[in-house]
């Protein structure tokens, strides 16, 4: 039976709204058996070494748990990023203190919180396995936290001041100013540094979901264990299918979340005029007209959006008494004294247990610095190189970042050290070895930050100042010079930190590698913490991750810090 033309649209009309909400209405029931499955297994009797199988059948299961622990790890990190962020940029007192705090936690690799780490989560919940899952959950968070919180630091302190001006003329209430400026402001950073987070955090997996800890083994079922157990075997086959199901994963939340964020986010663009090549959706589209969606947001995010908002608007802000500013500088004086003898108490006993080192461990701890710095270095160059133009072509052209941004994606997301074995046979065949293959390895956990960085920035720039470009006729160099340069240059310096953070946190496995049975090693603090990590020696894996922690400070100081006042004077997008 055939129907005429109109009846047809009609009848795609009526039917493809409730195709929609049952699609919503599955994915909401997929979610909720994943949670239930996943808290059965938590609350469990604690199996720290469970067997992991080669086999691909077990495959769906290990993605469900692996996905769980990232998804869990991201929301924990969101909170984190956007609250540490707003704290740093709008406390003079403690933004300098803060900000290199954050640049020392992201160069410290992941292997140096795993022993305090697992030791705390395991004693909170001694006999259920969430005491184990919590761990693996706190170290992925680690892996992929703090890009993002530099990220929304960077934003708000390049809000324009006319925008900060016109909130305080509107007399904006604190919440409304957070969540209609400088929430609305830091979107676009936020959601491409998730991106790469999240990335880093498949980038890790390996390191978290399997790892020794003195005469304890620790294994969790998941993609992450999968991987390490196939690499450690030279099991060609099941790294295949590993790295198969990994990729099938990242392409299905791509195009589940991160591409309907991308091309939502584009709404937060500052500019004048509407850009003609806007990013789009078919899945924010289908989200957005679906009718189970309508509802939810009209019964649930509006009236909520508006007691944040509209209601509180215009309310007049009482100045605090005396005696609440006198009570508010009490508590700050006793939380900067608590705080500060804590770090002293905890450096003081970090001293007398590092005086049982040998003059030897401190001459080639500080030999093996300056090796993983050069290494880090090289890593920061080679990535520049390449990723600031390519980064400005995917955000400046819609069409291309539809086809470029899923494979960035999925090529920072493997796991590097699961291919990281045939990268080791041709460097050996070609007479290389680890001291070349490390910084390729350094390279691979590095240059994401930047892309993603730089194509953020470049999305950002509004389209009336590309368009002023091409009235004028502006030849190559005078855009990038002009245009690009000063458009990007805070998103630029944000990539570099976190790329620096992560070149050094990648340290931990580009210069120390299990391969068929056999330890690969070079000169450099990454393999001395691996090494020291998997041997139980504290003192030196503290003296290590101190080095770590002094050569980042000092970068800080001369380098990183001048150039974040940089982007806040000079490359600040005002009217």
């Amino acid at each position: 039976m055939s129907f005429p033309p109109l009846s047809r649209s009609l009848i795609r009309a009526r039917t493809w709204p409730l195709v929609v909400d049952a699609a919503v209405f599955g994915v909401v029931l997929a979610a909720i058996y994943a949670i239930l499955t996943t808290v059965h297994y938590w609350m469990g009797v604690v199996t720290p070494a469970a067997n992991i199988s080669r086999s691909p059948r077990a495959l769906p299961g290990y993605a469900l748990y692996s996905l769980v622990r990232m998804t869990v790890a991201y929301l924990l990190s969101l909170v984190f990023a956007v609250a540490y962020g707003y704290v740093a940029a709008y406390h003079k007192r403690l933004e300098t203190v803060m900000v290199a705090l954050l640049d020392i936690l992201q160069s410290i690799p992941v292997l140096s919180f795993l022993p305090g780490v697992m030791l705390a989560m395991v004693s909170l919940f001694p006999t259920r396995q969430l005491g184990v899952e919590l761990g693996s959950i706190v170290l992925i968070f680690t892996g992929q936290v703090w890009n993002m919180a530099f990220s929304f630091y960077s934003s708000l302190k390049s809000i324009p001041r006319e925008l900060r001006e016109a909130a305080d003329i509107y007399r904006f209430s604190p919440w409304q100013r957070f969540l209609e400026l400088e929430l609305p402001f830091g979107v676009i950073g936020l959601v491409w540094n998730s991106i790469v987070s999240v990335a880093g955090g498949w980038f890790f997996l390996m390191a978290c979901e399997m790892f020794v800890l003195g005469n304890h083994d620790f294994r969790l079922p998941g993609l992450g264990s999968y991987l390490q157990r196939a690499a450690g075997a030279g099991d060609t086959p099941a790294i295949l299918w590993g790295l198969g199901a990994m990729i099938a994963v990242i392409v299905l939340i791509d195009q589940l979340i991160w591409r309907p964020l991308i091309a939502w986010s584009d709404r937060f663009k500052m500019e004048q005029v509407e850009s003609g090549g806007a990013v789009s959706s078919p899945i924010l589209h289908l989200l957005r007209n679906a009718s189970a969606v309508k509802w939810i947001e009209r019964r649930t995010l509006q009236p909520a959006w508006e007691r944040l908002t509209v209601a509180r608007s215009f309310a007049p802000r009482p100045a605090p008494g005396p005696r609440r500013i006198w009570l508010v500088r009490l508590a700050q004086a006793a939380g900067l004294v608590l705080v500060a003898a804590v770090v002293l108490y905890s450096a003081w006993q970090a001293f007398e247990m590092m005086r049982g080192l040998r003059g030897t461990d401190v001459s080639i701890t500080l030999e093996a610095a300056g090796a993983t710095f050069l290494r880090v270095i090289a890593s920061l160059l080679i990535s520049l190189v390449w990723a600031v133009p390519a980064g400005v072509a995917i955000g400046f052209n819609p069409r291309v970042a539809r086809l470029a941004q899923p494979i960035a994606q999925i090529a920072a997301s493997v796991p590097a050290t699961a291919l990281f074995p045939v990268v080791l046979l041709g460097l050996v065949r070609l007479g290389g070895g680890l001291g070349v293959g490390s910084i390729i390895l350094m390279l691979l956990g590095t240059q994401w930050y930047i892309l993603f960085n730089v194509i953020a920035g470049a999305m950002a720039i509004p389209s009336e100042l590309r368009e002023a470009a091409d009235v004028f006729r502006f030849t190559r160099l005078q855009r990038w010079q002009t245009v690009i340069l000063p458009g990007i240059f805070p998103y630029l310096v944000t990539g570099l930190v976190t790329a620096s953070g992560g070149a050094w946190n990648a340290s931990i496995v580009a210069e120390y590698f299990h391969f068929q049975g056999k330890i690969m090693t070079t000169l450099g603090l990454g393999a001395q913490i691996s090494s020291a990590t998997d041997s139980g020696n504290t003192l030196l894996l503290l003296l290590s991750t101190v080095v770590m922690a002094m050569l980042v400070v000092t970068v800080n100081r001369l380098v990183w810090k001048p150039l974040y006042r940089l982007a806040e004077t000079r490359y600040r997008l005002e009217g």
